[in-house]
């Protein structure tokens, strides 16, 4: 599908889904969810063949049937009535849009957003998105598939401070901190504390201990929640920007350099053509004053 034409018009839409999404997160308590859709519709791309990633492909059944999708339906279905009042906003950004203001509304980091990412009815294989029975090697398999690096791998795990785990979703039970529904560093605050009752502990989480590299931007964020929101915010932009080249500021389009070079050109001949007639009516002048 073509790439939406980010106008004024497009980020107009795109200010008021914020506020509507602000509101039905918050009303629904469903920032988890929101953050999981956006997470999951992002975490497809293959840096390799530049397939997969934020395209709005889990709208289709086929994707939001995979298994590590289970229950993101109700994520989708939440998101239809915003869909319908701003026709305009591709699925895709829409639900990255509906990450973000998860992480606001919660108390997290401002996350940057860059509208323009085209949709597409083109479903990714089952099984590119992380395991969490599985350890370290695997999360770098996938995460490094994706392009991300090791400190996006533990800064983007910190977002299991919101949400809890369900057991017809994932075969898991509980929460991983105290407050799922506020946004800090309570996630690796958490992780380090030998035993936490009640509290989650996938093997994905406890892998982020046992490996070096992993462990060290765990204590880093456990002990620094300004760094933690810092990184969080710049892997989650990436994330969310997979696959997806935004038009920056500035940035000109073939159409704008060709309007640019005729403006010019034409600049160019309105100004020879003065040069002209101010010459010649120079000329006239010197001849009448001999």
């Amino acid at each position: 599908m073509a790439a939406p034409v980010v106008d004024a018009e497009y980020l107009k839409e795109i200010e008021k889904a914020r506020r509507d999404l602000r509101a039905l997160i918050s009303s629904k308590n469903c920032a988890p969810i929101m953050l999981r859709l956006a997470w999951h519709d992002a975490g497809t791309y293959d840096v390799n063949t530049k397939t997969g990633g934020p395209n709005g492909s889990i709208r289709l059944e086929e994707e939001y049937t995979h298994g590590a999708n289970a229950g993101l339906k109700i994520a989708i279905d939440l998101l239809e009535p915003i869909k319908a009042r701003h026709p305009k906003i591709t699925y895709a950004d829409l639900y990255q849009l509906a990450g973000v203001v998860a992480v606001e509304v919660t108390g997290g980091p401002t996350i940057d957003f860059v509208p323009g990412r085209r949709d597409s009815s083109v479903c990714p294989k089952e099984g590119r998105l992380p395991d969490a029975k599985q350890g370290h090697q695997h999360l770098r398999d996938v995460f490094y598939r994706m392009g991300l690096s090791d400190k996006d791998i533990v800064a983007l795990s910190g977002g299991h401070t919101l949400g809890k785990a369900h057991p017809e979703r994932s075969g898991f039970d509980g929460s991983w901190t105290k407050d799922p529904l506020k946004f800090d560093n309570s996630y690796f605050v958490e992780l380090l504390k030998n035993e936490s009752e009640g509290l989650l502990k996938l093997p994905t989480d406890k892998t982020l201990l046992e490996d070096p590299v992993f462990r060290h931007y765990v204590e880093l964020y456990a002990k620094d929640e300004e760094a933690f929101f810092r990184d969080y915010a710049e892997s989650h932009k990436k994330l969310s920007e997979l696959g997806f080249t935004p038009r920056r500021a500035g940035s000109a389009s073939k159409c704008d350099v060709k309007a640019g070079v005729i403006l010019a050109q034409s600049a160019v001949g309105v100004a020879v053509a003065a040069v002209v007639v101010g010459l010649s009516y120079l000329y006239e002048m010197s001849k009448k004053a001999k």
